[in-house]
């Protein structure tokens, strides 16, 4: 638990940080066709929005820079602004403490967060099932969770994944205690691969597996899901109390403008794909057409389902995502379910 109170520890600092810095928001200027003075911009009359993504642009984002691209946001009347992070505690920080708009972030931080009275509320579910799964080598003599008793898995030190690693083991009829963990920070992929370790969890199926399929490597995984781990919402798009309700038809009018962009995410996600790679981070986090394509496929298969529209959320999720944490030690009590979240979906 040490590890834990480290996180909310930083997660709090952070955001008390956050909340008394500076508005990070860039003016924008556009220089006249034949003049040597600037005019007021084109987005002088649109309002401003920020969003900041929970890591360097990837196919997950792909609707956001598509709605980008098509307009949909000015339609809207919006001027969207797609920053990126420092940090992973960024986006639920700085949106909490008013620095940004909005912020992607996972559910269990969302949680863990208002616990500790942080005033973030999500909006909307982006991806509606966990994508951190455990990975082996394809050929490790490991078939499922409770063969990792006795061998080393990696991770990248972040708490949320060591609940998940022993509800599989336990689901599984496994000994927890009998696995050894070391955490290998972001080098998962290297450390499996160089035999490091046995096993890695923190990595994602739709980034680390494919990156190490295309480098010519033969993975296997396993679903969470599958060994006792509730279906947590992977990614939310949040805000906090204050501006939900101050901005909250700009919020709306950006979620319109954003489901737009997801159903040609959907509908033409070559093109989408095109668009996202016009506006990667290539200096920080070039992409591999290859992976991008791979990754938008599993993505899509979990962004909606038959039952459930892009971003809805329901409160049977958050609560036994919030029940699963409590029983896991992660959080010492449980926050009112209805001030977590809100549809504006609907």
């Amino acid at each position: 638990m040490k590890k834990l109170s480290m996180f909310v520890l930083s997660l709090v600092t952070a955001f008390n940080l956050a909340a008394c810095g500076a508005d990070p928001q860039q003016e924008k200027l556009e220089e006249t066709a034949g003049g040597d003075t600037p005019e007021a911009p084109d987005t002088e009359e649109l309002t401003s929005i920020d969003i900041m993504l929970d890591w360097y642009p990837n196919a997950v984002h792909s609707y956001l820079y598509a709605a980008l691209e098509e307009g949909y946001f000015e339609e809207e009347g919006l001027d969207v602004n797609i920053v990126f992070p420092a940090n992973p505690t960024d986006p639920i920080n700085l949106a909490a403490s008013g620095g940004v708009t909005l912020g992607i972030t996972y559910q269990p931080d969302v949680i863990m967060a208002r616990t500790k009275d942080v005033p973030v509320v999500s909006i909307a579910a982006v991806v509606r099932s966990p994508l951190n799964h455990m990975m082996v080598m394809a050929d490790s003599e490991i078939e499922s969770p409770s063969d990792l008793e006795g061998k080393t898995v990696g991770y990248p030190g972040i708490p949320v994944n060591e609940p998940i690693l022993k509800s599989m083991v336990e689901a599984d009829g496994g000994d927890y205690e009998q696995v050894n963990l070391m955490d290998v920070g972001f080098e998962l992929g290297s450390s499996i691969v160089s035999e490091r370790v046995d096993a890695v969890i923190g990595t994602y199926i739709n980034h680390e597996y494919p990156v190490l399929k295309h480098q010519g490597h033969d993975i296997r995984y396993f679903n969470p899901v599958d060994y006792g781990v509730p279906s947590y919402y992977e990614l939310v798009i949040v805000t906090n109390e204050d501006n939900l309700e101050a901005k909250r038809d700009d919020i709306e009018a950006f979620w319109r403008a954003a489901v737009k962009g997801y159903e040609k995410m959907k509908n033409e996600p070559t093109e989408s794909l095109d668009i996202l790679f016009a506006n990667q981070d290539q200096a920080n986090f070039p992409l591999i057409r290859e992976v991008e394509e791979q990754s938008l496929e599993i993505l899509l298969s979990k962004m909606e389902t038959e039952t459930e529209s892009f971003g809805s959320q329901s409160k049977e999720s958050w609560q036994e995502v919030i029940d699963w944490l409590l029983a896991a030690g992660l959080i010492e009590e449980a926050p009112k379910v209805d001030t977590i979240f809100e549809n504006i979906t609907e």
